[in-house]
C-alpha cells in the first residue's frame, strides 16, 4: 500500500487538529473572534478531507469497492472492519459538518464548532489509530 500518501495525510490531520487545539486554546470567547473562527473551521474542514482522502486511497488500494460520495467512503471501511460502526457514525457527521462548512457558511452553528472542538477532535485520533493498525 502507498505508505507515503497515508502518512501524509495522517500528519495533515495531525497538523490541523493541533492548530485548531492551539487557536481555540480552551477559550469559547476565541470563537467569537472571526479570524479565529475562519482558522478553526478552515483546519476542521481541512481535517475532513485528508480523512476522506485517506479513506478513499485505502479503499482503492486494497480494492474495497468504489464509494458512491465521501461519506460513503466510511461506509465502506465499516463494512471491511478497518473502523466501528460508532467511529463510521462520527466520521459520516464530521462529513456533514465540512459540507456545510464548505456550502452553506452562514449556516453554521458556534455551539456545533465548540461540540466538535470540546469533544470531537479524539474522533480524528481514533481514526488514526484504525488506519495505523493496517500498517
Amino acid at each position: 500500500m502507498g505508505n507515503d500518501v497515508i502518512f501524509n495525510k495522517i500528519e495533515t490531520i495531525e497538523r490541523c487538529i493541533n492548530r485548531i487545539k492551539a487557536v481555540y486554546d480552551n477559550n469559547l470567547d476565541n470563537l467569537n473572534d472571526y479570524t479565529k473562527q475562519d482558522s478553526i473551521i478552515l483546519n476542521i474542514q481541512r481535517s475532513c478531507e485528508a480523512a476522506i482522502d485517506l479513506a478513499m486511497h485505502i479503499i482503492s488500494e486494497k480494492n474495497l469497492g468504489i464509494p458512491q460520495n465521501s461519506r460513503d467512503s466510511f461506509e465502506v471501511l465499516n463494512s471491511n472492519n478497518i473502523i466501528d460502526d460508532e467511529l463510521n457514525k462520527k466520521m459520516k457527521s464530521m462529513v456533514g459538518f465540512r459540507n456545510i462548512a464548505v456550502h452553506d457558511y452562514k449556516a453554521l452553528n458556534l455551539r456545533i464548532v465548540q461540540v466538535i472542538i470540546e469533544s470531537h477532535l479524539k474522533d480524528f485520533s481514533d481514526y488514526i489509530y484504525c488506519i495505523n493498525k493496517l500498517l
